[in-house]
């Protein structure tokens, strides 16, 4: 058991392709582990898993996911063979009051989750639940949900949330510049976290243009939500790769404690 409270983080998982690359990325995930102590498990929250009701996945051995197209085979041949954690995901069923959390014995881990943790864990030895996004929740309900998963930190669970603070495809470019829209809602969020003003962040509707072309689609801002809800008022927060990529992606990562 790890006898501390274990941080929640959140990783700007970006490209599949960081799983295979050597890159600052994949580097920056494998020094962010090597800082934390090894967790007893870990629950992600990944952009690429969207139902209606939230689930947690249940099974022994989750498979590998490949859920994107058009990538090297290399990829398509990756794998990611961590046990999964019937017991995480019985806790998380218990520990939820506020809505009902279903088992799932049909998903697995799919892009968000073992892109990032097989460049943090490369061992897959540690064993890993995913938790869905709901469709049904807007942001607010999301930031409450991990409120209520907080508890996990102090029983060796390791909560990481898998999405990009900003994250708009659409609005692709292979260059380095950034789209001023981006720079400025990657550093307005930066801020509000160190301020621990989680309110403009949640209700991201509110916060003007630049904040409509960042969260283009909300599935992968909402991982961030998680990782700010369990994360306690006074504690540290950091950052990590804060970098933004093809214009329209940041791939900035948070540390909570």
């Amino acid at each position: 058991m790890v006898d501390q409270i274990m941080p929640a983080l959140f990783i700007g998982h970006g490209n599949p392709m960081n799983a295979i690359e050597d890159n600052e990325y994949s580097r920056a995930w494998q020094e962010a582990a090597k800082q934390i102590p090894k967790p007893k498990a870990i629950l992600c929250i990944s952009a690429h898993w969207e139902t209606h009701g939230t689930q947690v996945t249940a099974m022994e051995a989750p498979p590998t996911i490949h859920d994107f197209f058009g990538f090297p085979r290399a990829l398509f041949e990756m794998q990611y063979p961590a046990p999964g954690s019937p017991e995480l995901a019985n806790r998380v069923i218990e520990l939820v009051k506020g809505i009902t959390v279903q088992p799932d014995l049909s998903w697995g881990l799919d892009h968000g989750a073992w892109s990032v943790l097989c460049r943090m864990y490369p061992g897959a030895d540690v064993p890993v639940a995913q938790l869905s996004l709901d469709r049904n929740l807007d942001a607010a309900g999301h930031y409450a949900l991990g409120r209520e998963l907080g508890l996990l930190r102090r029983e060796g669970v390791l909560i990481v949330g898998s999405g990009n603070l900003v994250h708009n495809l659409r609005m692709m470019v292979w260059e380095d510049a950034a789209f001023d829209w981006a720079v400025e809602y990657d550093a307005n969020v930066s801020r509000w976290i160190l301020e621990r003003n989680h309110e403009p962040i949640i209700h991201y509707e509110k916060q003007g243009k630049a904040a409509m072309l960042a969260v283009n689609s909300a599935e992968h801002y909402l991982p961030l939500l998680y990782t700010l809800g369990v994360g306690g008022k006074d504690e540290p927060v950091s950052f990590f790769a804060e970098k933004l990529w093809g214009g329209s992606l940041s791939m900035r990562c948070v540390r909570m404690g």
